[in-house]
């Protein structure tokens, strides 16, 4: 075992000693792979050790084509709230949310900044990211923003037309507030969930072979109103270009105050390899956030 973690990387032998657990599910045509992490609450939050240790519904599916995760992405919102809530202005009881990224049938390149706050009085979210803003676009205007024409070819959209990218940085966080208070009431939700387009990895590879499942590339982290980790998904791979992916998860109660989107391992701008997973999102879904009380 001492001479394996040596042959492995700096980051990949920090992963293998934190013990951080790993399970490999062989899906349609992909390999699809779940992580889970649990810990205790932050300092400044009560420790429960039963609140700390929930593991949530997971939903998840990768293929070729919209139809070919149209019912997982369907069930997750079923499982949310049969209610698609809209615009309504909340505290509302049940239901959930919805973020398609097409602006009512836009087919425009609509920049915007960070935060970006187009959705946080309406859905009652606040998204942000390291990078210097974000960016609604159909394929060509991928292609132009990001100067790169090959991502005419290695994307599609769920919902047509818009995908949605932070720009400079392959991360997004989002955080939950109720909907009609202007960003001035927190606010917690059940689950969160988004669509993905062309994840190439985790794709069984790795160094020699090892522990390719480490490398993966695209995951969504929760996090409760303290801070806390509450758990950490991988998104399902489909080897072929222009793929789909969903990954969501779904709690018993609203415990999820923030996400943070890690899509794709490098920003967008570059060539799609086997070394640099180009991501792209679409449809963002969660359940009704509710104040914390």
């Amino acid at each position: 075992m001492a001479r394996a973690l040596n042959q492995l990387s700096r980051e990949e032998r920090k992963q293998v000693t934190k013990g951080r657990s790993f399970s490999i599910l062989q899906g349609a045509g992909a390999l699809v792979l779940a992580t889970s992490v649990a810990g205790p609450a932050a300092a400044q939050a009560p420790y429960d050790p039963a609140r700390s240790s929930v593991v949530p519904a997971v939903f998840q599916a990768a293929g070729l084509t919209p139809a070919s995760i149209q019912s997982t992405v369907d069930q997750y919102r079923a499982a949310l709230g049969a209610v698609n809530n809209g615009n309504n202005p909340g505290p509302l009881d049940a239901g959930r949310r919805e973020i398609n990224w097409d602006g009512g049938g836009s087919t425009a390149t609509s920049p915007g900044p960070t935060p970006f706050t187009v959705f946080l009085q309406t859905r009652g979210a606040n998204i942000t990211t390291p990078g210097t803003g974000f960016m609604q676009a159909p394929l060509d205007g991928l292609v132009s923003t990001f100067a790169n024409d090959t991502y005419a070819v290695i994307f599609q959209a769920f919902s047509p037309v818009r995908l949605f990218s932070p720009v400079g940085s392959n991360q997004t966080e989002v955080e939950f507030f109720v909907p009609g208070s202007q960003g001035a009431v927190a606010a917690t939700t059940t689950g969160f969930g988004v669509v993905f387009t062309d994840v190439d990895r985790p794709n069984g590879t790795g160094p020699q072979g090892r522990l390719g499942h480490l490398r993966a590339s695209a995951l969504i982290e929760y996090f409760d109103q303290y801070g806390s980790l509450l758990y950490t998904g991988v998104v399902p791979a489909s080897p072929a270009n222009a793929s789909l992916s969903f990954f969501g998860v779904v709690f018993a109660d609203a415990r999820i105050a923030r996400v943070r989107i890690t899509a794709g391992n490098k920003a967008p701008g570059g060539d799609d390899t086997p070394r640099a997973d180009i991501v792209m999102m679409d449809d963002f879904l969660y359940g009704e956030p509710k104040a914390i009380q």
